[in-house]
Order: structure tokens, then C-alpha cells, then sequence
């Protein structure tokens, strides 16, 4: 590092007393623990000041005091201070002690943060130094004590904090650079652990420690985030970027670090524990930026794209852990058609194609040839596929990303389609090649299949809604026949691959299918009769022998949607049932001669 290169060519004076703390530091060891003279650092400069150690109490005695005004003094001269460093994500906290003590910093800390900078050959100061009290507990106790908290939490402007300081001999902590156990990973890792192995990894001196700091940011740099140790060491360096702003941005970190933390932890007891399955009664979502956006759903609204850390998240893939590999960059827009193809395309098992326009589906097709599906879903509806999302659930290789980039629009056949994005779980490094030569614009994107289960958070005016996801699939259902006339087992495979579509579509929402492809779609009427009608429209003479899916019961059905998608020609319909006048719908179709299945479950999305 450049920054690490300027820093360690320091003045002389600093490295001959960095040499003479390391060499007193490794000398203070070999003393007898009963009676011994440490080398007192305080943040300002080193002293010798003898003390002794009394196993009987504990505790230390020390000889000789300083007063409340060279406390004062101290914490105002040119020396840099003492550093604290205790973390969990140990990168480049050997190059950030390095800087640090080179700038004329102590360095405190503690377990393995101290063995990996004495490792590197740094001198540290062992926190049961600084505390004059051993590590209990099996851990749970090393830093709970006084003498760290008082040195963080001390105003240097009030003279009585600097006055109890020095009543108890305690010098200032000046930097505390601290993240935690990593308890998102353990408690998600597989196999998975036991309980108590999780609440062994709650942090408990972590959190009080960042938060004292955060709390005195206005003497005591606080820093959770290794991204920060170069902004850090800037401000350290140079007076003129040591303004207050970086320590507020700094303190916030801090807090919104311990937050996060916090929110894993009570979902987590919620979860194993106290919830029995119930919703939570109170619920925190920690979220991380992922991208400030351009604008939202229009250029007069402000937006921005944050991933959800909860661990209902963890390995759950989808649109928000999304690598993209090509294209613009992604708008609010965007990222809401994505997950509406995606989400829809990840619960069909065979090979599938889905294009979104405005996050409803209007081209599905599922065929043992990834490459068929994708010319038969255009072909549902090329006029609104222009400019849509295109989704796959299989690996796109080059033969297919050819045609994705040269397939003409079957309208005129000429004119080549064009499209936002497409997104799939995995290229080929072939077909990834071609398809970045359709355009320098189109959005590529890579994304983990998104688990069909979960939870569902939506906001209205002041809260928010929360639901499990929808996550049946045909497999979990039983498709009864009610009807006279039975579906064949291929038109029950369309009732299935309609019963998806429509899950995907919003309410009042028809899908109408053959052969595993849409056919046409009615979404959004606040009425199902129109509904009907523009699925019907939409699929044209095609719909003679395809079946009709419905996401709610009919309420009507003479001179209603059954009778019209019957006098249509449709061959089978399927809805959830439940209506008081299910009957008639049962007796519609047995005049027609079409099946009528139901599946008990509704699929209504708003």
C-alpha cells in the first residue's frame, strides 16, 4: 500500500521508541507476576511506573499518581494516543497497526487480534495489562472493566472526567477499531450448530465497546469497517481531513453495525426458540446499500437498491445477490421487472423462457429445448416482449445467446428485438461472449435460482405487511376434476404450467395455455369478465383445445367468464373453487364439454 509505504518512513525518534516499547513489552513478561514494574504507556508519550501485582486481590497498587492537570495535558499534547484493536475480520489490521504505530500509536488488544499483530512482529499491549485483571469466563469477560471503558468514554473537555482518570489511573483510549464474532456465519453454517454453540457466539464486550466509542466520537475515532482503516489513516495524517463530519460518519457506522447485529440475533432466538412459528412482535430488517439509483420509478423520485442481511436471506438466491456481468446500469425499474421474471421462471422445473413487461408475464413457454422456449415465449406476445426482461431457468450457452441476438420480431420479421435485460443462473463463457455483442446496454445478470419459500415484506402508509411467500407448486396441491369430461394427462400437464402463469400475474388475473407456452393473459381488471376477455383476445384462434387458469373462484358462470371461455373453445379450466355458486360453474362445463378442475388454493397478487 502507498499509504503504508509513506507512513513507515517515519521519524527516527518514532521507531527507536517503537524499538524501546517492544523491547520493554517483551521484557515485562519475563518478570515475576507477583512483583513486578511495568512500562506505563500512556497515550502521549512512555514511562516507566512501577506497580505491583497482588494475585491475593487482583488488583494492581501503584506507586505515585498524576494530577487532574497533566491528565488534561497529556490528552492535549502532539503524541497520537492509544489504540484498541479487537476484531473478528482480521484484514489489514497487520498494515493498519503497522501505520499506526508508526504515527506513535500504543497498541491495546486482545486474543487472537493480539497474537496476529505480535506475529507480525508489532509491539502490543495485552488488554489484562491494561485492566490489571485476567481473562475470565472462558472469555466472556476481557474487556468489561474500567479501565477500558473510562479511557473511551472520558471528555477530554470536562475537567472532572479528566481528574477521575487520573484518580484511577487510567489513561485515554484514543481509537477503538472493533467488528464482531461472526454470528451470521456460524448460525447459518451447515451442518447446522446447536444452540448454545450459537449463544456462545453473541458478542457481548464487542458491542459495548463500539458503542462507548461511537457515543465519545468527538475524542475517540471509532472504525467497525476494514474499508475504513485508509480513510482512517488519512485523517490521522492530515489535520485538515480530521473533521467532525468523518468521525459522525464513523460513529453511525458503529451503531448501524451493532444494529444489524442485534436485529441477527433476536430473529434467530425468535426463530429457534420463543416463535413457535408465530409472527415475530417486534421485527428489525437489517439491509445494506447495494446501489444508489438513478431516480425511482420516475425521474422526479430518489431511489436506491438495498440487499436484506436478516438471515431468512441467507442462500436464498434471487435478483438482490445478482451478479451483473454487462450493460447499464440497473434502475428502480429494473430491478422490480427482474424479480418479477425471475421469481416466476424458478418455479418451473423443465427448461423455461419467461418475458416480463411492467412485472407481469407476457411470453411463458416451458420445452426440453431452452432454445424453442425462448422463440415460443416471444412469440406469445412480440409487440410487448420489445423492451421487456427476458428470464431463463437453465444455462444459457451460445447457440441461444445467438438467437437472442439476432431473433427478428415475428410482427414484420425484421425488426431484431431488443431487450432490458436478460437474467439466468448460469453462461456459458461462450454464449456470455455473444450475447455482451448484442448490445453495450443490455443488462446481463447472474443470479442464484430464488428458493420458492420465505417471507414477504410490503409497505403501506406507515407499516408494514408481512406474509409468508407464495411458494406452492403444483406438487404440493391435488388438481380434483369435478366435471363430466376428465382432462387428458397432456392437458393436465397445461393446467399445471397455467395454474404457475397465473400465480405470477396480477389479479384479476386469466392465463390461457397449450402445449406448456401462454398463450394469452388478462391481468390487472378490476372485473375477471374483462379479464377473460383480453386473455381470449390476446390468444386469438389458438385458443380452440388450450385450457384456462383462473387465480380465483368464479362467482359467475352463465353469460359469464366459465360460458365465454367455454363458447371459446377452450378444453379444460382450472380455479381454486369455493364460490357459493360453484355448482354452476360445474354445470357450465358439463354443458360444453370441458373440464373443470379445482385446486383449493388461491393465488391473488396485488
Amino acid at each position: 500500500m502507498a499509504v503504508c509505504a509513506t507512513l513507515l518512513r517515519s521519524s527516527r525518534i518514532r521507531s527507536e521508541r517503537n524499538a524501546t516499547l517492544w523491547n520493554t513489552t517483551a521484557a515485562k513478561r519475563s518478570l515475576s507476576k507477583t512483583s513486578r514494574v511495568f512500562l506505563s504507556t500512556n497515550n502521549y508519550g512512555f514511562r516507566f511506573v512501577p506497580k505491583l501485582y497482588s494475585k491475593a486481590v487482583g488488583r494492581s497498587i501503584y506507586s505515585g499518581r498524576f494530577s487532574a492537570t497533566e491528565a488534561v495535558a497529556m490528552a492535549t499534547s502532539g503524541q497520537k494516543g492509544r489504540a484498541l484493536i479487537s476484531v473478528s475480520d482480521k484484514v489489514g489490521i497487520v498494515e493498519l497497526a503497522t501505520n499506526l504505530i508508526s504515527m506513535g500509536f500504543e497498541i491495546i488488544s486482545t486474543g487472537g487480534s493480539a497474537r496476529t499483530i505480535e506475529n507480525a512482529g508489532l509491539p502490543v499491549t495485552h488488554v489484562e495489562d491494561v485492566t490489571n485483571f485476567p481473562e475470565m469466563l472462558d472469555g466472556r469477560v476481557k474487556t468489561l472493566h474500567p479501565g477500558v471503558h473510562g479511557g473511551i468514554l472520558a471528555r477530554r473537555d470536562v475537567p472532572e472526567h479528566m481528574s477521575s482518570l487520573s484518580s484511577h489511573r487510567i489513561l485515554p483510549i484514543d481509537l477503538v477499531v472493533v467488528n464482531l464474532y461472526p454470528f451470521r456465519a456460524t448460525v447459518t453454517a451447515q451442518p447446522k450448530p446447536s444452540f448454545d454453540v450459537g449463544v456462545e457466539n453473541i458478542d457481548i464486550g464487542g458491542p459495548a465497546m463500539i458503542r462507548a466509542a461511537a457515543k465519545n466520537h468527538t475524542d475517540v475515532y471509532v472504525v467497525t469497517d476494514p474499508s475504513d482503516y485508509t480513510n482512517l489513516l488519512s485523517a490521522l495524517e492530515d489535520e485538515a481531513s480530521n473533521s467532525i463530519r468523518f468521525r459522525q460518519k464513523l460513529a453511525w457506522k458503529a451503531f448501524q453495525h451493532c444494529a444489524a447485529y442485534d436485529s441477527m440475533v433476536a430473529e434467530w432466538l425468535w426463530d429457534e426458540s420463543v416463535g413457535e412459528g408465530r409472527p415475530y412482535e417486534a421485527l428489525t430488517v437489517p439491509m445494506t446499500l447495494t446501489q444508489t439509483l438513478r431516480y425511482g420509478e420516475n425521474p422526479h423520485q430518489s431511489a436506491a437498491f438495498y440487499a436484506d442481511a436478516s438471515l431468512a436471506e441467507v442462500d436464498m438466491g434471487g435478483v438482490a445477490t445478482a451478479i451483473q456481468q454487462h450493460g447499464k446500469e440497473m434502475s428502480y425499474n429494473n430491478y422490480l421487472d427482474a424479480d418479477a421474471a425471475y421469481s416466476c421462471v424458478c418455479d418451473f422445473k423443465d427448461p423455461t423462457c419467461v418475458i416480463v413487461k411492467h412485472t407481469n408475464p407476457c411470453g411463458i413457454a416451458s420445452k426440453d429445448n431452452l432454445l424453442e422456449a425462448y422463440r415460443l415465449a416471444v412469440r406469445a406476445d412480440p409487440i410487448s416482449a420489445f423492451g421487456g426482461i427476458v428470464a431463463f431457468n437453465t444455462t444459457v450457452d451460445a447457440e441461444l445467446a445467438k438467437e437472442i441476438r439476432e431473433f427478428r420480431s415475428p410482427t414484420d420479421g425484421e425488426t431484431r428485438m431488443f431487450y432490458e435485460i436478460v437474467i439466468a443462473p448460469s453462461y456459458t463463457e461462450e454464449g456470455l461472449a455473444v450475447l455482451k455483442g448484442k448490445s453495450k446496454t443490455l443488462r446481463i445478470l447472474e443470479a442464484k435460482p430464488r428458493a420458492p419459500s420465505g417471507r414477504s415484506l410490503r409497505q403501506v402508509g406507515g407499516g408494514w405487511l408481512y406474509q409468508d411467500a407464495d411458494s406452492l407448486i403444483p406438487d404440493d396441491i391435488n388438481f380434483e376434476c369435478v366435471s363430466e369430461v376428465k382432462p387428458s394427462a397432456e392437458i393436465l400437464e397445461d393446467l399445471k404450467f397455467a395454474w404457475i402463469a397465473v400465480k405470477h400475474v396480477k389479479s384479476n388475473a386469466i392465463t390461457i395455455a397449450k402445449d406448456k407456452k401462454l398463450l394469452g393473459m388478462g391481468s390487472g381488471q378490476p372485473n375477471r369478465v374483462k379479464s377473460v376477455e383480453i386473455s381470449l383476445e390476446k390468444a386469438g384462434d389458438e385458443v380452440n383445445g388450450a385450457v384456462l387458469a383462473s387465480d380465483a373462484f368464479f362467482p359467475f358462470s352463465w353469460n359469464d367468464s366459465v360460458e365465454k371461455a367455454c363458447q371459446a373453445g377452450v378444453a379444460a379450466i382450472v380455479h381454486p373453487g369455493g364460490s357459493l355458486r360453484d355448482q354452476d360453474a360445474i354445470d357450465c362445463c358439463n354443458k360444453y364439454g370441458v373440464a373443470l378442475v379445482v385446486t383449493g388454493h388461491r393465488h391473488f397478487k396485488h
